[in-house]
């Protein structure tokens, strides 16, 4: 009976081992994770690009990432001055378009964008818009004093290129501070164009551009590029962007005659 037991308890032992040893084996069997099932993904880059740009970048998202497939292009609309200070305060930008010099200055002086890697490459021009019904006269900027004019849209002067050239205009003009009962500013020039439109100011200054997006305003006239600051869109890469080729293959392509005949159908004007 003893020996009957032993015999059991040796087969079961057997039987035991044999099965952690096939465990083991079919363990080891089993490749190994590659490394190169995993799916990337597509590159995304986050291009902070001053309002007058919206309709023009539309278009040359759709362009460049049906060539580039791998790319996904996120958009950050505003103004110059405020997309400067979220980039100022570690804003993950990869490209920073801008509608001023001066911003692109700040960020270029502050070691966030490198001077070689920032180059002007649009210029627009400043007008003043009235709706498009007809019923506002307005055939110089003397005219902004008139009664029919109650309310006149601006763009925030520190923060907003367009009222920064609108205030300089102004000035040179000595209507600046004449004109202070009727302004009403606007967190960007597309929402300067808003008030305009939507009948909330009387006249409005925004970008050539702008006016030209837009069925609802017309401009009355351009104003004289003597009295403003010439309008330079800068573009630049930002220093701290994790995607350096992506975004400069990117800043490239903005260069070209391809990028730029899009900038030229929607009013900008190429450097010479």
């Amino acid at each position: 009976m003893l020996k009957i037991r032993m015999f059991s308890y040796v087969s079961l032992c057997f039987v035991i081992t044999a099965m952690i040893i096939t465990g083991c084996a079919s363990k080891k069997e089993q490749p190994a994770a590659s490394s190169t099932s995993i799916p990337t993904g597509k590159v995304e880059l986050t291009i902070s690009a001053a309002a007058s740009l919206t309709d023009a970048f539309k278009e040359i998202q759709t362009n460049y990432e049906n060539k580039n497939k791998q790319i996904k292009l996120n958009f950050n609309f505003g103004a110059s001055g405020a997309l400067q200070q979220q980039i100022e305060q570690g804003a993950p930008v990869d490209l920073f378009f801008s509608a001023a010099t001066k911003n692109m200055k700040t960020l270029v002086d502050k070691q966030l964008i490198q001077p070689s890697q920032q180059k002007s490459m649009l210029i627009n021009e400043l007008v003043l818009v009235v709706p498009a019904d007809g019923k506002v006269t307005v055939q110089q900027i003397a005219d902004l004093t008139n009664e029919t004019i109650k309310h006149l849209a601006v763009g925030e002067p520190q923060t907003v290129p367009a009222g920064s050239y609108a205030k300089e205009a102004l000035t040179n003009a000595k209507l600046w501070d004449t004109l202070q009962a009727k302004i009403v500013q606007g967190k960007d020039v597309r929402q300067v164009l808003t008030y305009v439109e939507s009948g909330n100011a009387e006249a409005g200054f925004v970008y050539k551009t702008d006016a030209l997006t837009s069925k609802n305003v017309k401009a009355a006239f351009s104003v004289d590029p003597t009295t403003y600051t010439p309008i330079e869109y800068p573009a630049g890469i930002v220093k701290a962007t994790k995607h350096s080729k992506e975004t400069a293959d990117f800043y490239t392509y903005l260069q070209s005659k391809e990028a730029q005949d899009v900038f030229v159908k929607y009013g900008f004007s190429i450097p010479k």
